[in-house]
């Protein structure tokens, strides 16, 4: 009696499926803008980027473009696929980086305005460069956690390098910094060029995107967010 799938000839499932496996089993979210490092084992980033690059080089194939005999081309699907994993996308795949807290010893409670960090992303309807800057207001307390100015800097950038939209990615980043900080109160502004407007579509070539999250202090104390706000440069 034949039989249908013999031991040793079962296809070994693509990284890509073992890793969606593994988070919907444990009832998480992985839409574009959430982190799965978590859920990654040793080896499987590197699996991953050769997963991407093969099915990228199928994307050049189905685009008609020639990349066995144009020189320009015949590496582009495994760039981009390193692109996207290791740089563009790190946000998703890397864990928090480590970042140093210390008590507010001298129970600094003044406004704090950290900016403007550069920031960069990409839209999730698209995948079209978000480049802009980010503000971040801080009142802290006696009990908030005080981080280094260039900590900021690494915790936004992680935050932004996914896709994203940017109404979601400063709400991410409120939370984020409201977990860390500890605050009375914080206040994040984000302006930026979205691309998706630049290089297609209507092609407007002047229009920003400028939005704002405010929590705590700075949304109950009008003369506080219009200090925020009128010391932001």
């Amino acid at each position: 009696m034949p039989i249908d799938n013999p031991p040793g000839n079962i296809p070994e499932q693509p990284v890509s499926a073992r890793v969606r496996a593994r988070i919907q089993a444990a009832g998480a979210r992985f839409h574009a803008n959430d982190n799965i490092a978590a859920f990654l084992e040793e080896g499987e980033l590197a699996l991953l980027q050769d997963e991407v690059s093969a099915k990228l080089q199928g994307v050049l194939e189905s685009l008609v473009i020639d990349t066995v005999s144009d020189h320009n081309t015949q590496d582009t699907a495994r760039r981009v696929a390193k692109m996207y994993m290791q740089e563009v996308f790190r946000g998703r795949y890397h864990s928090i980086p480590p970042v140093t807290e210390f008590p507010n010893i001298e129970q600094l409670n003044e406004l704090m305005i950290v900016g403007p960090i550069r920031v960069r992303s990409a839209c999730s309807h698209h995948l079209c460069p978000i480049i802009g800057k980010v503000w971040v207001g801080v009142m802290p307390n006696e009990h908030s956690n005080l981080i280094g100015l260039s900590k900021y800097a690494r915790l936004i950038e992680w935050v932004m390098s996914r896709p994203q939209i940017q109404e979601e990615a400063v709400s991410q980043l409120a939370d984020l910094l409201m977990q860390r900080l500890q605050p009375d109160g914080l206040a994040i502004v984000m302006e930026a060029d979205h691309f998706c407007m630049h290089w297609r579509g209507v092609k407007d070539t002047e229009s920003k995107m400028i939005n704002s999250v405010m929590r705590g202090s700075f949304l109950r104390d009008a003369n506080l967010r219009r200090e925020f706000l009128a010391l932001m440069k």
